[in-house]
């Protein structure tokens, strides 16, 4: 594995493989990986002929200072783990070189980011779109390989690469969880023993919001108000939101509507971290 730390080392590597025809997979993550990532990196090795991973903590697309500043940093752990997986080349920039002059671009996605995510955090998508964009410009890869656990991400994603006409495929993988049902961050190496214990309610409250769903007896704001109050015993658990949303459009749902396809989204702070969460479910 070659582990490439400028812009311009990526643009020539990336001109040679596609003048050689190969194909090329992209796994951008921000670091402090876990099998979720891993997993990625191994489908886009059986997938592809190069797989690139990513590491690199986007400063634009953090709204809180103090989360940017204890965002996990491994980047040697990283590459450790990245060889064996079957990554090819590990783009490993500084801010400087991925900005070399502050950006000034406005993405707006419309009803898509004005609701969850985009509403608790101004400028996010913003920030995930502009790095997001220069990735894929520099890497120029087939195929790119995102986890479901960002489930709004995703969507964004999907929308930026239709809207600008990108030629490649984006590939969602199930987001992969701790036994405990906790979906793997790599946020949740913040969290105290104490927080740990209590994160997998998350996930629990996502369950019960299914089961619901799938009942077909409780009503939108029962399977919703269920699920909220399931947390509200959690220690230390501070709710920001919990909302059923149609899975293509993101909007929030006001009553069932057979054979649709709903999101279960959940976001939290829990011993100074922010977790998020989701389930996919279809409604009978």
């Amino acid at each position: 594995m070659e582990i490439l730390n400028t812009v311009a080392a990526l643009q020539a590597h990336t001109e040679t493989w596609r003048r050689e025809g190969k194909r090329i997979g992209l796994v951008p993550t921000m670091g402090a990986l876990h099998e979720g990532h891993l997993q990625l990196v191994r489908a886009a090795a059986q997938e592809c002929d190069v797989v690139i991973a990513s590491i690199f903590v986007n400063p634009t697309q953090f709204n809180n200072p103090e989360d940017f500043r204890l965002y996990p940093r491994l980047p040697e752990a990283d590459a450790a783990l990245l060889a064996p997986a079957g990554c090819t080349a590990l783009f490993l920039p500084t801010a400087a070189d991925m900005y070399p002059q502050p950006s000034v671009l406005r993405f707006d996605f419309g009803p898509l980011e004005h609701v969850m995510e985009g509403a608790h955090r101004p400028g996010h998508f913003n920030g995930v779109a502009t790095v997001v964009s220069k990735l894929f410009h520099l890497s120029r890869p087939h195929r790119v390989y995102f986890g479901q656990k960002d489930f709004q991400q995703v969507a964004i994603v999907r929308q930026l690469i239709a809207d600008l006409s990108f030629d490649l495929e984006l590939v969602a993988f199930p987001t992969v969880r701790e036994a405990d049902g906790l979906a793997m961050s790599s946020r949740n190496r913040r969290l105290d023993a104490a927080a740990r214990a209590v994160a997998p309610r998350l996930y629990q409250a996502l369950q019960l919001a299914q089961k619901l769903v799938l009942s077909g007896q409780a009503s939108v704001d029962e399977v919703r108000t269920a699920a909220r109050a399931s947390l509200s015993s959690a220690p230390g658990l501070e709710l920001e939101y919990l909302e059923l949303v149609d899975a293509q459009t993101l909007q929030p749902l006001q009553q069932w509507q057979p054979g649709r396809t709903v999101a279960v989204c959940v976001a939290a702070h829990l011993g100074g971290v922010r977790l998020i969460d989701n389930v996919v479910v279809t409604q009978p």
